[in-house]
């Protein structure tokens, strides 16, 4: 196996710190052959370049992914970056006005299946902040 890039130890430090060990660990664990290339690609690329840039703060790169892929109704990206928000300072409400932001710019169905994904992710982690305490 090759040594990992600067630039994908660098993803990788910052992917953890957004989405959190367990579901990073949980993904690695579930690359192949097939898409470790595009795994790669994701790293170096995205969270690696990206969301490692000192420009924006995590909480404002969390809002404008939360918004993008609400308007291209990436659903499943969507409620994975609405938990994501625990680690990046996004609030529930933060989630909010972007979701209105995307009504106004991308359209009211993209909004709409993104405020019922937003809710029911918000819920759950409510739910397991509850069972906690």
């Amino acid at each position: 196996m090759s040594e990992r890039s600067e630039r994908a130890e660098t993803g990788m430090t910052t992917r953890r710190s957004v989405l959190g060990n367990s579901h990073v660990d949980r993904a690695e664990s579930a690359k192949t052959d097939f898409d470790t290339d595009f795994q790669t690609f994701i790293m170096e690329g995205a969270w690696g370049s990206v969301w490692s840039r000192p420009g924006l703060t995590k909480r404002e790169r969390s809002l404008i992914t939360l918004a993008l892929l609400a308007a291209g109704g990436h659903e499943e990206e969507f409620a994975m970056h609405v938990r994501a928000t625990a680690n990046t300072g996004a609030s529930a409400n933060d989630i909010k006005e972007a979701l209105l932001h995307v009504a106004v710019y991308a359209g009211v169905p993209a909004a709409n299946s993104a405020f019922k994904v937003a809710k029911a992710e918000l819920s759950l982690g409510q739910d397991e902040k509850g069972a906690a305490e």
